[in-house]
């Protein structure tokens, strides 16, 4: 009988730990490769759904509205790239903003080069204002530059494609299309936004299928 009280005495005194200390073990237990991985199976499609959309809209819009409302559109478009993939990723599966979802370092990488292409955009400003028609051009480039980091993490061609890509294509649409740069470079933003969403969505079927 001693015996028994003395073995439930000690289980009273084995501290509970909580669920959140348990999920922040079962994160550090991860190794660097293991998240990467995890980071690496994503489909990826809400961002760039949502930068392709607001891309088109600006070149589709650009024939038909005034220098001021133009630049507007690409300032307050590319602003809302983010919040727009954030609701598309409610239905590509993604669920950006789920409480469920594991943290991962990856995650805090990508959105690092967000914040650097975001940086840049203090380029663009100054030189703005001399030429309007460079707003396009800079920050059709400058917010293009995270698809290189992205490339490294997932270890796939699709976004060194994609940043090449575009940054080549505005350019060129840039002196071949001096009066339509609004809508040369944004449509060559949307192919570039086409091109990698069809390579990201086999890649993704590709790693479903290999699963």
């Amino acid at each position: 009988m001693s015996n028994t009280s003395t073995k439930l005495s000690n289980l009273k005194q084995v501290p509970l730990v909580p669920f959140s200390e348990v999920e922040k073990v079962d994160e550090m237990s991860l190794s660097l490769e293991e998240h990467r991985a995890s980071f690496a199976n994503r489909r990826f499609l809400a961002l760039p759904l949502a930068g392709a959309l607001v891309w088109f809209f600006i070149g589709a819009s650009a024939p038909f509205i005034s220098e001021y409302a133009k630049v507007m559109s690409v300032w307050l478009g590319t602003g809302c790239i983010f919040y727009l993939g954030l609701l598309f990723s409610r239905f590509t599966g993604e669920n950006f903003i789920s409480q469920s979802k594991q943290k991962n370092p990856f995650d805090l990488l990508f959105l690092s080069a967000i914040g650097m292409s975001l940086l840049v955009f203090g380029i663009a400003m100054p030189v703005a204002q001399i030429d309007h028609t460079t707003i396009p051009f800079t920050v059709g480039i400058l917010a293009g530059l995270m698809w290189m980091v992205l490339s490294w993490i997932i270890q796939h061609w699709v976004g060194y494609a994609h940043a090449i890509m575009r940054t080549v294509g505005i350019v060129i649409a840039w002196y071949s299309f001096p009066e339509q740069r609004f809508e040369s470079i944004s449509a060559v933003i949307v192919i570039s936004y086409v091109v990698s969403i069809i390579a990201l969505e086999m890649r993704f079927r590709q790693l479903n299928k290999s699963a």
